[in-house]
Formats: structure tokens, C-alpha cells, sequence
């Protein structure tokens, strides 16, 4: 069955009128939003970029980014969990898992019975994966597991997990230590994932966030991503669709600042007249309106290159610009749907520093997007050496 933009669309759209109220909720009494997953299974939107032959929808990138735009106006809590799942969950099964593990996994991810998240973090391995401790061992049929995996999305509802580990066989400085990747049941013996309390965030207390520790986890041997030795690899070419996502999420928060800001500078006033007529707040809708077209310019044409590269796997050099531009479109998108909810408050004026309103919701929450999926600083060095020289970069 072909793709149907449209109808995704219209799904889209009829879940975000329904998880809004719900969300709204959630917010206030600062719990996670135990709705967002069944309104996501009733709408089909589970597996929306998963491919229809595993019982996706077959989203291309272009189409798929746009939903998460519109997704990410209800907040970047429930644009996070569909990241957490799809971008960053099933596309490295779907990418580089074998027949069988994509039959495994992918129908169940996409009818919403089983929940799937990326763990790569660690308490010591942030902007540094290669830092991380966890490690495996191969014994016959199966590997074993053993580490800690921090600040996951969707941890700790999760029902599979993408891991990645070091050989255990290699010690620490051994030019044959390398990274694999692994998709971990999380009900399997010895995982044990602990949720962060949501007062215990900043901001987004509507997600679920989490640790988990793995001691002596078994481990199916068809259950490894790639072949042994690929997990760096399939780390950073995840992070090209999960910092695409990030970056839709994002182009949704600025739309809905604008949104905001519009209809209640137009309401409210001050001074004998609607402050939509005072030239200062003006100046912040200008400023949001043009974070607005340039993010939407800038997604829209990674999410092109991101297409064309999956379209001709073997192109390296599709794979490098696909690779920068989702850098770049990360760094920048996230930074001006930051700099739009600091305006967006600032038009609300009092009203705009309570989170019973959209923009302080949107600010608090939107704040993690420029550390998730590469902080600021490490995007900036890798935009800095596309320019500069390979010779150039930072770190090696």
C-alpha cells in the first residue's frame, strides 16, 4: 500500500487536538502523560517511518520530519517520546538489523506493543560515547551485558532497547576495542530501569526518563546489530535522524511561540491600545517569525539530503552532507526555538513565566534540546571543522 501523506497528516493533526487537554493536564500535576501512548496507537502514528513491509507507514524523511513538526507543538515532552521510539529506536533496527530482527521487533513497535529507546549515554560518556564502560561477552549463543545507561528516553517504559557496549575481551587502550550495538529486551533478567521523578527535571515532567543498569543481561547472538565491532558506526548514524527530529520537534515549538504570542498580543492591552501595536513587541514576533522560516528552510533541506543518502546507502559523500546539514539544522533550530520561547514569554509578560501557559512550557521544556542528540559545543566543532579541514578538527 502506497504512502499516504495526506492521511498522515489528518492523523497527525486528530491526535494532537486529542493530546493536548491531556498534556495540558499531565503538566500541571507535573506526571508523566499516560495518554500520549494509547492516543498514538489509536491514530496509527506508532510506526509512522517504519516501513509498511514491517507494518509501518512508510514515511520518507521529508514527510516524517513534518509530523514531528506538528507534533512538537503540543510540546517538546511528546515529540521526545516519538524520537525516543522511531528516530532513534526503531530506524537503527530498521537500518542495520538483520530480516530476522527487524520481523522481531519492528510490526510490534509499529502497533504500539512494544516501546522502543536508544541507549548510548552513560553517567561518564555524554558528548564522548567512547568513554562509555558497559561491555558484553560472547559465550555460545547468546552475549552478556553488563552497565549503566543514563538520562534514556523512554527508559523506563521501554519493552526493547538499542545498547551499546565494548567487548570485553579487549582491554582499555587495545586498538581492537571496539563498540557493538545490541537490541536488549528489557524484561530480560538482570536489566533493572529506574525512572527519573519528573520534579527531578528542569523541565519536560510529562516524558519518562531513565537509568538502567545491566548485571549479567543474556543476550540473544541475532539480537546484535551489524556485525560485531559496527556500534560506533550505527551510534552516529542514528544521531543523523535523531538530530533531525530534535530539529522538527523544535521547528514546532517556534510555530506555536508565534502562534501564542500572535493571539494574545492581539488580546491583551496596555497603554490604551493591544501591545500588538507596540513596536518592541512587534520586534519579538519579527524575531520568531524568522527563526520560523529559516528552521523550516534549513530542515526541510536536510531532511531532503537525509533522503537522497538513504536512497544511495553505499555514497559516502551523500552521507557526509546528509551527516553536517543535520548538524547544523540541530544546532541552529534549537537555539532559535529557544531564542522564540524567550520572546514568546516575554509578550506574555507575567503570565509568560507561569507553565500554566504554553510559552513557559515551552521554554523550560526546550532548554535539553541543545544538549540531547550533541550538545551546542560538539556541533559547533563539527560544523567548524566541515569548513575549516578534516586536519582541523578538535578531537580525533
Amino acid at each position: 500500500m502506497p504512502f499516504d501523506a495526506a492521511k498522515l497528516v489528518a492523523d497527525v493533526e486528530a491526535f494532537c487536538q486529542e493530546v493536548r487537554p491531556e498534556e495540558e493536564l499531565a503538566y500541571a500535576e507535573r506526571r508523566f502523560n499516560e495518554q500520549a501512548v494509547p492516543l498514538a496507537k489509536k491514530f496509527n502514528l506508532m510506526g509512522m517511518n517504519i516501513h509498511p513491509e514491517y507494518g509501518g507507514r512508510g514515511a520518507d524523511s521529508v514527510n516524517y520530519f513534518k509530523a514531528l513538526a506538528r507534533i512538537g507543538r503540543e510540546g517538546t515532552t511528546v515529540r521526545t517520546f516519538f524520537s525516543g521510539h522511531l528516530s532513534i529506536g526503531a530506524y537503527p533496527i530498521q537500518t542495520w538489523g538483520s530480516e530476522a530482527l527487524k520481523r522481531k521487533y519492528l510490526p510490534a513497535a509499529a502497533r504500539g506493543e512494544k516501546i522502543l529507546a536508544f541507549g548510548l549515554t552513560e553517567p561518564e560518556a555524554g558528548s564522548n560515547p567512547r568513554q562509555m564502560t558497559t561491555t558484553f561477552e560472547k559465550k555460545g549463543d547468546h552475549f552478556v551485558l553488563n552497565g549503566m545507561k543514563y538520562l534514556i528516553s523512554n527508559g523506563g517504559i521501554a519493552q526493547a532497547v538499542v545498547v551499546f557496549g565494548y567487548d570485553a575481551a579487549f582491554p582499555e587502550g587495545d586498538p581492537n576495542r571496539r563498540i557493538s550495538a545490541f537490541v536488549v529486551d528489557t524484561d530480560a533478567k538482570g536489566f533493572e530501569a529506574e525512572s527519573f521523578s519528573p520534579n527531578a527535571k528542569m523541565g519536560m515532567p510529562t516524558s519518562n526518563t531513565a537509568m538502567f543498569e545491566m548485571h549479567d543481561v543474556r543476550v540473544p547472538a541475532e539480537n546484535l546489530l551489524g556485525e560485531l565491532g559496527d556500534g560506533f558506526r550505527i551510534a552516529m548514524g542514528t544521531l543523523v535522524s535523531g538530530r533531525l527530529s530534535v530539529a522538527a520537534g523544535c521547528l514546532g515549538v517556534i510555530e506555536d511561540c508565534l502562534a501564542e504570542s500572535v493571539e494574545y498580543a492581539k488580546a491583551r492591552t496596555q497603554h490604551g491600545k493591544e501591545i500588538a501595536r507596540h513596536q518592541l513587541v512587534q520586534e519579538h514576533i519579527a524575531h520568531i517569525e524568522m527563526d520560523r522560516i529559516a528552521s523550516e528552510s534549513l530542515l526541510l533541506r536536510a531532511a531532503e539530503a537525509k533522503g537522497r543518502s538513504e536512497a544511495n546507502p553505499a555514497n559516502k559523500e551523500l552521507l557526509r552532507e546528509a551527516d553536517l546539514l543535520a548538524a547544523q539544522t540541530k544546532f541552529f533550530v534549537s537555539n532559535a526555538a529557544w531564542d522564540a520561547a524567550d520572546r514568546a514569554v516575554q509578550i506574555w509578560g507575567g503570565k509568560g513565566w507561569s507553565t500554566l501557559y504554553r510559552p513557559a512550557r515551552h521554554l523550560t521544556d526546550v532548554r535539553v534540546c541543545r544538549i540531547y542528540e550533541g550538545t551546542d559545543e560538539i556541533l559547533k566543532l563539527k560544523i567548524a571543522a566541515a569548513v575549516l579541514g578534516k586536519e582541523w578538527e578538535a578531537f580525533k
